[in-house]
């Protein structure tokens, strides 16, 4: 997702996303440690993406309490 499209989105479907990435990043972690994982690269872009989606979440709730 590019943040033009996290900011589109609603927060309750950002949390569902955030969970489906959650997932998938554990299963890849999986994938890695039996030697398995065809794309590393991947991890980090799970983890950018997630971090992304908490990151305009926070945004929005400290623009909601000011």
């Amino acid at each position: 997702m590019t943040l033009n499209e996290i900011r589109a989105t609603e927060n309750a479907d950002l949390l569902v996303e955030i969970d489906d990435l959650k997932e998938e990043l554990f299963d890849l972690r999986f994938q890695q440690a039996i030697g398995q994982l065809e794309n590393p690269a991947r991890l980090k872009e799970i983890r950018k993406t997630i971090a992304r989606i908490k990151t305009v979440i926070t945004e929005r709730e400290l623009s909601e309490t000011k």
